[in-house]
């Protein structure tokens, strides 16, 4: 009993001292993170709303740059109405894709797009996916604003924190064990992340002009992945203000009633 005993001490032991180390690990590459940018979002606030003409180019970033890879499982293509769209657009939109469908004799086939359509995903399954993308799937960016601790920061933190390896000191290089292979991120924990640096100056060509800067295409895609992640922001803002004018507006009323009824008792 006693050789029991010890043995399952020593397993304890073991254990503890290894999740003692993996969180010595975890912390000490927190410790390395610089903080994330602070970016001025038009949404963040009690009063917060989404720049309509950011949210639409960053549509156009997801389209010609994110959507290769990446999905947006939540979101139907109608839903681009509520970013300014017209419902043309968003047809003509949701007609360039074709998605997979049965027809009347009950046979996969392939059709355009309907706007009541979901957005099309990348890859027929995770699978699929993984294979295409080193063995890991990319993930969904539907809800990945608010899935990020740090928000949108975050994800802004990510698109611009590349690094190239010409750029990094020796002492990065050795303390990350980067190759020339590797994608080095300032923002990433543990820095080394699979994907490779998706956008860049003068990724895409904004159709209402606006020059594409990487700040500026990363400023927008996360303003349109915000909104993808809260699309009823807006409305529960409003709500928030008129319950709490409401409220005021009460208080007053209960203060001048007190004030009435017990005027004339002291």
């Amino acid at each position: 009993m006693s050789i029991k005993l010890s043995t399952q001490r020593l397993i304890l032991a073991g254990a503890a001292a290894l999740a003692l180390s993996v969180v010595g690990t975890v912390a000490t590459a927190a410790e390395d993170m610089p903080a994330l940018p602070q970016h001025d979002w038009s949404f963040k606030g009690p009063f917060g709303t989404y720049d309509r003409a950011a949210a639409q180019r960053g549509f156009q970033v997801y389209k010609e740059v994110c959507s290769a890879c990446h999905s947006l499982d939540l979101l139907y293509y109608r839903n681009l109405t509520e970013l300014g769209l017209t419902e043309d657009q968003v047809k003509a939109i949701a007609a360039d894709v074709q998605v997979p469908d049965i027809n009347d004799d009950g046979q996969p086939i392939e059709r355009p797009g309907r706007p009541s359509d979901h957005f099309k995903k990348p890859f027929p399954n995770e699978a699929a996916a993984a294979a295409a993308n080193g063995g890991k799937a990319p993930p969904d960016l539907s809800v990945i604003v608010k899935a990020r601790e740090g928000g949108p920061n975050y994800v802004y933190g990510i698109l611009t924190g590349y690094v190239p390896y010409d750029k990094l000191t020796p002492e990065q290089i050795k303390e990350f064990n980067v190759s020339k292979d590797d994608n080095f991120n300032l923002y990433f924990l543990g820095h080394r992340i699979a994907m490779p640096q998706p956008l860049d100056d003068n990724k895409v060509t904004y159709v209402d002009g606006t020059k594409a800067t990487l700040p500026q295409e990363a400023s927008d895609v996360v303003t349109f992945l915000a909104w993808a992640s809260e699309p009823h922001l807006e409305a529960r803002n409003r709500t928030g203000v008129r319950v709490i004018l409401f409220l005021l507006v009460m208080a007053g009323l209960m203060y001048a009633t007190k004030r009435a009824i017990w005027a004339d008792k002291h």
